[in-house]
């Protein structure tokens, strides 16, 4: 009874170190995509527009439907984090990383995570493009847009920036606290730059949640083709650190 017990649990461990991280991205990727066409098909056939506004409305005065809930310096806190998922901003960390994998003399590593983030902002210019979708205009939009609604570039440019940076670093890491906290972070400022898009009025919601779920596909196929680039020895691995 031991014994079998004893393999059981080495089973597991197994699992959680080899396998149920591919697991996870594998079921990222595919959901995100699956959720994402999904979601393009309905907003397309305009079946999603009743549940956009009244989302995009709530976050509004009743009274004034052009003024969003809050006092003023919660407006200006929806912006400093709408900043978060600008081109400009995501560019600099996505270099600020590049330059820390160069120093870490993983070169290899850092081309790939520069490849990976310039072509996630690719897609997410190309399917803009191809989708068109008019900007919301139930409420005036708090922050200059320049580009069409669907996907939300912020929402899908901060997953794919933030989650495959996150992921690409934590392969470097063999911490297992560093992978956990890079990742908590990276989804926790996903979250805030999607919400403030709404908030500000400039999408509607739909938009953004196709923005996360494409992003989060795009940074899950990163992370499964650099760990087989990894594995191949094509591109740096892990390595053990003082906490690890």
């Amino acid at each position: 009874m031991g014994v079998a017990a004893g393999r059981i649990n080495a089973a597991i461990r197994w699992l959680g170190l080899h396998q149920l991280p591919v697991l996870v991205s594998m079921v990222m990727l595919f959901g995100g995509a699956w959720t994402f066409i999904e979601l393009a098909d309905d907003v397309m056939e305009q079946e999603t527009v009743t549940v956009d506004e009244w989302l995009l409305l709530s976050l509004r005065d009743p009274a004034d439907p052009t003024d969003p809930l809050g006092p003023g310096w919660v407006e200006e806190m929806g912006r400093d984090f709408t900043a978060l998922g600008g081109v400009a901003v995501l560019t600099l960390i996505t270099l600020v990383a590049f330059v820390y994998l160069l120093l870490r003399r993983k070169f290899r590593a850092a081309v790939f995570t520069l490849a990976a983030v310039a072509g996630g902002m690719l897609l997410s210019t190309v399917l803009k493009i191809g989708f068109a979708r008019p900007r919301p205009d139930i409420v005036p939009h708090e922050s200059i847009v320049y580009t069409a609604s669907f996907p939300s570039g912020h929402a899908m440019l901060s997953a794919v920036t933030y989650l495959t940076l996150a992921a690409l670093l934590s392969r470097v890491h063999a911490n297992n606290m560093m992978k956990a906290y890079l990742m908590m972070v990276a989804v926790f400022v996903t979250l805030l730059v999607g919400i403030s898009r709404v908030y500000l009025g400039v999408h509607w919601p739909t938009d953004v949640l196709a923005g996360w779920t494409a992003g989060a596909a795009w940074a899950a196929l990163t992370w499964l083709l650099e760990r087989g680039l990894q594995k191949g020895g094509v591109v740096e691995g892990e390595e053990n650190d003082a906490a690890g």
